[in-house]
């Protein structure tokens, strides 16, 4: 809508109308704002997975990695934080005298899968508000529509004759109100969906880092129990 046009929807919409308009207005923006923060820490997110692996993968000693970064606690994030917490369950098991392999396995495990959960919960951060922009804003612009054409047919009963001319400027109010829902819950829904199949994407491949982990964690358990 051209910005001279939409300034003359402003002035003469009616309160109601009015109101909703900006609801949704208010709704779009905080949502865009949750996409792009959204999309920065899911693609850091998985640019520090992809340097993990390289590591992880590549042979780095085990040990000093995680020496390495219990250094600095404050840095460490996603599966950078979720191998310290098993790692940390494997030494602390070694200073209590703990060397039943079993053991070592079922602690290390659960340790990585609550720092799973948890960065999974910080992942997920306003993902619930873009669901629920997505999924209400479409009919708050109906709600709009319906109230927009309640003034106008009021505005109908008034008029001792109906012309094209006097009819353009309500539908063109309730339609607004119809594509401004549309706007504000199409991106939200896109990236919705897009968020949900990159987390999910992320705990796969964190998952097969975390097996190996215990897997081995689980060897070398054995090899100081034999």
């Amino acid at each position: 809508m051209p910005i001279f046009a939409f300034l003359a929807f402003i002035k003469n919409a009616s309160p109601p109308v009015l109101a909703i308009v900006f609801l949704l207005v208010i709704a779009s923006v905080v949502s865009w704002t949750m996409i792009l923060v959204r999309y920065i820490a899911l693609r850091r997110a998985k640019q520090e997975l992809a340097d993990f692996e390289d590591l992880f993968w590549g042979g780095t000693d085990l040990r000093q990695l995680y020496s390495e970064l219990s250094e600095e606690p404050a840095t460490v994030s996603g599966i950078e934080r979720i191998f310290v917490a098993g790692f940390h369950e494997f030494e602390r098991m070694n200073v209590e005298g703990s060397v039943d392999a079993d053991a070592v396995q079922i602690s290390v495990t659960r340790a990585t899968r609550v720092a799973v959960t948890r960065e999974e919960e910080l992942l997920e951060t306003h993902l619930g508000f873009l669901a629920s922009v997505g999924s209400v804003s479409p009919y708050v612009g109906l709600l709009g529509t319906v109230i927009g054409l309640i003034y106008l047919f009021a505005e109908l009963g008034r008029m001792s004759q109906a012309t094209l001319a006097s009819l353009a400027p309500g539908i063109s109010e309730v339609l607004v109100v119809t594509a401004m829902g549309l706007i504000a819950a199409i991106p939200a829904v896109i990236a919705f969906n897009r968020y949900t199949a990159r987390i999910e994407m992320l705990m796969k491949r964190y998952d097969s880092l975390i097996d190996e982990l215990v897997s081995i964690l689980y060897r070398a358990a054995r090899g100081q129990a034999q």
